[in-house]
């Protein structure tokens, strides 16, 4: 059984104020990031790994869900190609992680990551990820090559 969180970064500062991949997490971002972590915790879902665009948006917000989980910065994989990426990405990179990993959440941007979460199963089709949210999915596979 594997489960994939995908989530999609926290509030980030608005566009203008620099160039869009340095963007950071707003005040609203550094808080919802830590709360939204410590739901997930107090549902007991334990994530083994957290995979993240390097944006800094989508970077910071792992790592404060890494934090939260008691992980170091260190933990986090970068993949440059989660930045802006297209849905057909998302299955490349869920489909090379790690066979030993159940529970990885990946952080990205939109639209890329609604468009990825819609293609995951017919009966739920959302309109836009909102900033902090994740889509959770379980799949009754033993290798992520078979999501």
């Amino acid at each position: 059984m594997k489960t994939l969180l995908i989530i999609r970064h926290a509030k980030s500062e608005t566009p203008f104020v620099q160039n869009d991949f340095e963007r950071p997490l707003n005040e609203r971002g550094r808080k919802d990031a830590p709360a939204m972590a410590e739901r997930l915790l107090k549902k007991k879902i334990g994530i083994d790994a957290f995979v993240s665009s390097p944006a800094r948006r989508a970077k910071k917000t792992a790592e404060l869900f890494a934090k939260t989980y008691g992980c170091k910065d260190e933990d986090i994989i970068l993949i440059t190609a989660l930045y802006q990426a297209p849905e057909e990405t998302f299955y490349e990179v869920v489909a090379a992680l790690d066979e030993k990993l159940d529970t990885v959440a990946i952080f990205a941007h939109n639209p890329g990551i609604t468009h990825f979460a819609n293609s995951l199963t017919p009966v739920v089709q959302l309109d836009n990820m909102p900033t902090c949210s994740v889509f959770a999915v379980q799949c009754d596979i033993a290798r992520w090559a078979d999501f």
